[in-house]
């Protein structure tokens, strides 16, 4: 059951008090919207009477959840957020209650139909920028004015990612409708790094001047749960230069405005997955400023991922179950071979074919990447849908492009399916 709708009849003899109607809550939800409509204008003769009706919400074990008065038609309560005024909760089955507040009631009683939509819990694909600051170190804006923008710009999550500071950690507010990825951009003199989903990853000091200590801080910050990106690695500014690439868990393969060391980046990145490395990709900002032409929300990560929750989403993009794109409105890439999707280990098999799904490409080349190639993928229009046959073993991503003056710049780019 998806809907349940309840007509009800407010009398005449109600005006003035508070009562409730009941209904029946299934498992495995995450959101509960209810909406009413009713007739808020009633003519009698030469006059005019103005219907009010109010509601508010309780749940199974009696507890109240929010109050709206008649202001708003519709609300949702969720386990990852809810609307102004509403407690977010998980969604507990059971015997829940619309409060009705019967204010001002035509003698002739008001008809009301409520409709109670009940949202499932479900795969979904949310966008966010993984790398994002703050005034806590050399950004523009404070995390409030950050949570606005970003859901201005549609982004479901986002990193706020300090220069060697985690103070905010400990501090991240709520914001309705957006996910609050911790983390600490670990920024060194030969290389940053992105320290994610742990609010202090380094305990004592940032600091470390030698091979030893950098190592032995990335295993405590690893130790604490963190998970560890490369940040530009092939910037000309900063780029990482230190001669390991085994202590990161991740690359950050697009900073910034799409240009030339992103596109040294992806290459470098396909070097290691021809050497064997499992290695997912991200993308970020790198926003301070309001300063063309780094924008908030240019790129994003988009992540295939089981909930809104901070740490779904954090897992799903360490396991590799996502791609990177321009924006929230740039190209959609997917693949999936039998059950296997995005980031994950496939054996190869007789009969299954890999499924190459790709949308909004507005004119891009689609391009599919393997252990030995670069194939030219023909398609008609901004979407592809096609199947090929895996033949060996190895790896297989894609990316949509764009030449200009000769140059290939990516708009896209997924992580890959491993064959074995």
């Amino acid at each position: 059951m998806d809907k349940l709708e309840i007509k009800h009849k407010v009398k005449k003899e109600s005006e003035g008090t508070y009562y409730t109607i009941g209904f029946d809550v299934p498992e495995n939800l995450e959101s509960i919207t209810v909406s009413y409509n009713y007739r808020r204008i009633a003519k009698i003769g030469r006059d005019k009477i103005h219907n009010v009706v109010d509601i508010g919400l309780m749940d199974s074990d009696g507890r109240f959840l929010g109050w709206s008065g008649s202001t708003h038609k519709s609300i949702l309560v969720g386990e990852y957020g809810s609307s102004n005024g509403y407690v977010s909760q998980r969604i507990k089955a059971g015997r829940w209650s619309i409060i009705v507040g019967a204010y001002k009631i035509d003698c002739r009683g008001v008809d009301v139909e409520y409709v109670i939509e009940f949202g499932k819990k479900k795969s979904r694909l949310l966008f966010g920028d993984l790398h994002v600051h703050s005034d806590a170190s050399d950004g523009q804006f404070d995390i409030p004015d950050l949570a606005k923008m970003a859901r201005k710009r549609k982004l479901d999550f986002i990193g706020i990612a300090n220069h060697n500071n985690f103070s905010e950690n400990f501090i991240l507010p709520h914001a309705a409708g957006l996910t609050f990825i911790p983390a600490v951009e670990w920024t060194h003199y030969l290389g940053h790094m992105n320290f994610f989903g742990v609010p202090n990853p380094f305990e004592n000091s940032f600091i470390a001047n030698s091979k030893e200590e950098m190592n032995a801080l990335i295993r405590h910050a690893k130790k604490l749960g963190a998970v560890i990106s490369v940040n530009h690695p092939k910037c000309r500014l900063c780029p990482y230069l230190w001669d390991d690439e085994n202590n990161f868990d991740m690359i950050e393969i697009w900073n910034g405005p799409m240009r030339p060391s992103n596109v040294k980046t992806a290459v470098w990145w396909t070097g290691l997955l021809r050497q064997g490395r499992k290695i997912p990709i991200v993308g970020g900002s790198d926003y301070h400023k309001r300063l063309m032409p780094i924008r908030l929300g240019h790129p994003v990560t988009a992540v295939y991922t089981q909930s809104p929750d901070t740490n779904d989403i954090l897992s799903a993009i360490k396991n590799g179950h996502s791609f990177v794109t321009a924006s929230v409105d740039g190209p959609k890439l997917n693949l999936q071979y039998g059950r296997a999707t995005i980031g994950d280990t496939a054996k190869i098999e007789d009969g299954i074919l890999l499924e190459i799904t790709a949308s909004e490409l507005s004119g891009a080349k689609l391009m599919m990447v393997t252990q030995d190639e670069e194939i030219k993928i023909h398609y008609s229009g901004g979407k592809v849908n096609i199947k090929v046959e895996v033949k060996k073993p190895g790896f297989v991503y894609i990316k949509a492009i764009n030449k200009i003056f000769g140059i290939e710049f990516i708009r896209a780019i997924s992580n890959p399916i491993y064959f074995e």
